[in-house]
């Protein structure tokens, strides 16, 4: 693995560092917005006092950190891949270059040393999973990584009861950032319950230092920041326009790894970029509430 300086340094420090994922670079925002999100977000981390290490392969080479010509490639390369853990082994074989999912950039991000990451929402278990068995790899992943996760919940148009059901079987510690209720992801909940509450960067980090003082088998540690309420996607708006899009995609017959970017992509849409919106609101909090984890822990 390929770390730059800065990361490199940070780490042998012990100063703090916060892995970022780099698909939302190359697959989830539009040119050259996606580019300028990229600096934003590793600006975000600076400011709060720990340092950004942007998590992609590249050339086959897994990479902790991104110079600014790499983010630059990640962002308007075409030929760029999305790589979750199953495709690291073959990319890193073939050469091949890819933004890495949550599941990648969790995996990735442990391997060097990085013990808080920031990303948008996770992947879960699908609607009608008695009908497909969809269910993320980030899950499983996600139980065997001892590294803190902070995101928005998972995407809103999973199923979220089944999700946290699978999470608490996989032992997945989950923690409500200031809430009671898991975050929607787009929204500020799911209105489902969680059953720890923290308040500051303090208390998580305090949860992180007890996993680790107590030995229990290694894990994510979830922590679910809720969108903040103003930026948040109109509930009314989110449930009609996500039926819609469930509806569309039963007429088009779009399934398995499809389904994903086709919901996604018609809510972008059809709220007219609302959801979009949403999405960039929660990261940036996402992002920031992970440094001052970092900073807090040591991380």
């Amino acid at each position: 693995m390929h770390l730059t300086d800065e990361v490199r340094d940070a780490l042998a420090d012990r100063r703090p560092v916060v892995a970022l994922e780099s698909t939302i670079i190359a697959h989830g925002l539009p040119r050259p917005r996606n580019l300028e999100v990229a600096a934003e977000l590793e600006d975000i981390v600076r400011s709060a006092g720990a340092v950004p290490a942007t998590v992609a392969v590249l050339d086959g080479i897994p990479h902790a950190g991104l110079g600014g010509a790499q983010l630059e490639r990640i962002a308007s390369d075409d030929t760029v891949r999305k790589l979750t853990v199953r495709d690291l082994a073959p990319a890193a074989a073939l050469g091949a270059s890819g933004a890495t999912t949550v599941a990648a950039t969790a995996f990735l991000a442990a391997r060097a040393g990085i013990g808080v990451f920031a990303t948008g929402g996770l992947g879960g278990v699908h609607r009608r999973w008695t009908e497909a068995q969809d269910e993320s790899a980030d899950l499983r992943l996600l139980a065997e990584t001892r590294i803190a996760v902070v995101c928005a919940g998972v995407k809103s148009i999973l199923d979220v009861p089944a999700t946290l059901q699978r999470l608490e079987t996989l032992g997945v510690t989950v923690l409500g950032y200031g809430t009671a209720e898991f975050p929607g992801f787009y929204l500020r909940t799911s209105g489902e319950p969680v059953e720890w509450t923290v308040r500051t960067p303090a208390e998580v980090a305090a949860v992180l230092g007890a996993q680790r003082d107590l030995g229990v088998p290694p894990s994510a540690v979830i922590v679910a920041n809720p969108v903040p309420a103003a930026e948040q996607l109109d509930p009314v708006v989110h449930d009609a326009v996500l039926a819609d899009a469930l509806r569309e995609a039963d007429r088009r017959g779009v399934r398995g790894q499809a389904i994903t970017p086709f919901l996604l992509g018609y809510l972008t849409e059809h709220t007219r970029g609302a959801s979009l919106e949403a999405n960039l609101a929660a990261v940036r909090g996402n992002v920031r509430l992970a440094a001052e984890i970092a900073v807090h822990s040591g991380a």
